[in-house]
C-alpha cells in the first residue's frame, strides 16, 4: 500500500476582500474556489494572500482565505503563514502553506542565511552617500512535515520577485516609466540581486536539511517568476551541467513539469507567449515516488491582454500546478 501525496501550488494574485474592491471576494471566490477543488491538494502552497486589519494593533488575519476556504476540505488542514516584522500576517502577499499533514516545524528566512548586501545606487538623484542593505521583497516559507510512515517531508513555498526593474530614486517618471536607461538598468540589476538572492538562500536552506538527512524528501514548490534557464531557477534546482560534478547528483532537484508535452507546459501567458514560471521541484529521492504533474492552464488567459481589455477579472493569471506522488506507507 502505499499512501497518496499531491502538493500543489497557487498564486491567487492579490486575494484581499477590501471594502468596494473590483472585483469583489465573491466574484473571486466564484472563480477560484473551483479550481482549489480540483488541485485535489493534500499540500497547497499559496501565494498573493493579503491579510486584513482587525483594528487596534491587533495582528492582521487573512480573512479572505477563511471565505475562500470555506466548505472545502483545505478549511480543516493545518496552516503556516508567512509574516512581516510585527509577527503576524503581512498587508499583502503573504506566503501559506496549508497542509492534511501534522507541521512538525516551521520557519521563515529573509536574508538569514544571507546577509543583505549592501549597495549604494549609482544612478539616485540626488546622489545617496552610503551603501543600503538589500532586503528581499518576501521570505521564503518552510514547513517540515510529517508525511507517515517515519518519513517527513521538507517542504519550501517560494515567490521570487519578478524581472522588473527595481526602484532608484528619482530615476522614474511615473510608476512604469523611466527617466534615463542607465537608471532603468540599474534598477533591473538591483532586481537580479535580490531574486537571485532569494534563490540562494533558498539552496542554502535545502543544504541543511541535506545534513540532516542525505536522502531528505525535499520540495520547492511556488511562483518562481522564472524558466528553467532562468538564474533562480538554476540555483535551486543545482543540475550536474552547472555544478560540473556527478559527486553532487544527490542535491539537485527534479522540475517535475518536464513530464508534461511541451504545449501543456505553461503558467502565465505573456503578450500571447507560454511560459512556466510555476514550479514544483523534488529531490531525488522524492522524485523516486513520483507518478504525474498537472497544470490546470486550460482557462489561462493572456496577463498583459487581461489588464487592458478585461475589466475586473476576478481570475488569477497564473494556472494552479500540482504534483502527486505514492509515498510508502
Amino acid at each position: 500500500m502505499s499512501e497518496r501525496l499531491r502538493i500543489a501550488s497557487f498564486n491567487l494574485e492579490n486575494l484581499d476582500d477590501k471594502p468596494g474592491q473590483q472585483p469583489d471576494l465573491a466574484a473571486r471566490i466564484a472563480v477560484l474556489r473551483p479550481q482549489l477543488e480540483r488541485l485535489r491538494a493534500d499540500v497547497l502552497c499559496l501565494q498573493e494572500v493579503n491579510g486584513q486589519t482587525t483594528g487596534g494593533h491587533a495582528p492582521r488575519r487573512l480573512s479572505a482565505l477563511d471565505s475562500l476556504l470555506d466548505g472545502t476540505p483545505y478549511q480543516q488542514f493545518e496552516r503556516v503563514v508567512s509574516e512581516g516584522v510585527h509577527h503576524g500576517p503581512m498587508d499583502v502577499h503573504n506566503l501559506v502553506i496549508l497542509s492534511r499533514f501534522n507541521v512538525l516545524e516551521t520557519r521563515q528566512y529573509r536574508n538569514d542565511l544571507v546577509e543583505a548586501p549592501r549597495f549604494r545606487p549609482i544612478t539616485a538623484k540626488p546622489p545617496i552617500a552610503d551603501p543600503q542593505p538589500v532586503a528581499w521583497d518576501r521570505p521564503i516559507l518552510y514547513a517540515r512535515l510529517d508525511a507517515g510512515g517515519g518519513q517527513a517531508l521538507d517542504l519550501f513555498n517560494v515567490h521570487y520577485r519578478a524581472p522588473l526593474a527595481a526602484f532608484i530614486p528619482g530615476q522614474k517618471s511615473h510608476p512604469f516609466a523611466w527617466k534615463t536607461v542607465s537608471g532603468w538598468a540599474e534598477g533591473y540589476y538591483l532586481a537580479a540581486m535580490k531574486r537571485s538572492g532569494q534563490a540562494l538562500e533558498t539552496r542554502l536552506a535545502m543544504e541543511d536539511c541535506f545534513a540532516r538527512d542525505g536522502e531528505a524528501l525535499i520540495c520547492v514548490a511556488g511562483d518562481f517568476n522564472a524558466g528553467l534557464d532562468e538564474m533562480p531557477l538554476r540555483i535551486v534546482v543545482g543540475a550536474e551541467d552547472d555544478t560540473g560534478s556527478g559527486d553532487l547528483a544527490g542535491h539537485s532537484l527534479v522540475p517535475l513539469e518536464l513530464s508534461l508535452s511541451a504545449d501543456r507546459r505553461y503558467s502565465v501567458i505573456h503578450h500571447g507567449k507560454r511560459q512556466m514560471l510555476d514550479h514544483v521541484l523534488a529531490s531525488r529521492s522524492l522524485a523516486g515516488y513520483f507518478r504525474g504533474f498537472e497544470a490546470h492552464n486550460e482557462a489561462l488567459g493572456d496577463e498583459m491582454a487581461g489588464y487592458t481589455n478585461v475589466a475586473h477579472s476576478p481570475s488569477s493569471y497564473h494556472a494552479p500546478v500540482v504534483a502527486e506522488f505514492a509515498l510508502p506507507d
